[in-house]
């Protein structure tokens, strides 16, 4: 699913239907899901399967996954580009479809008692509408168009986990990713984690990622595009930028419970300031609660 930007407000609602089936003597499972996203200007209906093997020693495990993602975007056009005569208040959009077909491969394999390593591969063919009807692109001229990128993208992304245990109160999570499509971009992101357990009930994380990517093809800044341009975008999401993202994640996991509620058993903080080179700068609190 492709976000679709910021808005005046929005819900999404996103239910999924998952199932497993284990087979401990072989060492197989098979899984299988459905999954539905609705919101204002955007309904996805998505479905996967995956199998993962197991090695004979249980030391390593090899695992498939193939999704797709049927969607319909609402064509929210800027409002300069509506029909003179249009009410805004009831203005009838009409949608066109966006297909994904993603197929995943992963191999994890414990080294030692202290190493474990993860090999991931992806390929994803998006298909139909891929643009955003509601980024404006302003000509040399001064005038205004809708953004239009081609009707089909190809991604391929190849990355790797490492994580260290270092005794029994540190953790190095480690990740690498490189990222290439056939729009012209390129990306590498890395990350480190450091889960640290101060006690057998309290933790802390401080994380960090570094990402860095070139720009499309297709991408302009500002009044830069001319009308002869087959496809045009100034979403600087799809600029040449780098960003940061640092932060810190606190785990609490009392015996007794939070605040003596036993089935309330697991509070989880965590605060990470996001910045770009583009000046694009976010503060992001999340909190999750575990009920058992």
């Amino acid at each position: 699913k492709a976000n679709s930007s910021a808005s005046h407000g929005d819900t999404r609602i996103y239910p999924t239907l998952s199932w497993s089936m284990e087979n401990e003597q072989k060492g197989n499972t098979i899984s299988a899901a459905l999954s539905t996203s609705t919101e204002y200007d955007y309904q996805s209906y998505g479905a996967s399967i995956g199998y993962a093997q197991k090695t004979k020693n249980r030391m390593g495990e090899f695992a498939a996954k193939a999704q797709v993602y049927l969607d319909q975007v609402t064509l929210v056009n800027p409002v300069e580009l509506r029909p003179p005569s249009s009410d805004p208040d009831d203005y009838h959009y009409g949608t066109s479809g966006r297909n994904t077909y993603s197929g995943s491969l992963s191999y994890s394999q414990i080294i030692n008692k202290r190493t474990q390593l993860t090999l991931l591969a992806d390929v994803i063919q998006q298909e139909g509408y891929l643009s955003l009807p509601f980024h404006r692109v302003y000509l040399q001229d001064g005038s205004v168009q809708q953004e239009k990128l081609p009707g089909s993208r190809l991604k391929i992304p190849v990355g790797a986990r490492l994580n260290y245990f270092a005794g029994d109160r540190f953790i190095f999570k480690t990740y690498y990713r490189f990222y290439t499509d056939d729009w012209g971009l390129l990306s590498h992101t890395a990350s480190l984690e450091m889960p640290v357990k101060i006690s057998p009930f309290f933790s802390v994380a401080p994380f960090y990622r570094y990402y860095q990517q070139s720009a499309v093809d297709y991408f302009k800044a500002y009044r830069e595009h001319t009308p002869a341009d087959a496809f045009a975008t100034s979403n600087y999401d799809l600029s040449k930028f780098s960003s940061h993202f640092l932060g810190l994640n606190v785990r609490l996991t009392p015996a007794k419970g939070i605040a003596g509620i036993r089935r309330f058993n697991m509070l989880e903080l965590r605060y990470g300031h996001y910045s770009r080179t583009n000046n694009l700068n976010a503060n992001v609190v999340s909190l999750n609660l575990r009920f058992k």
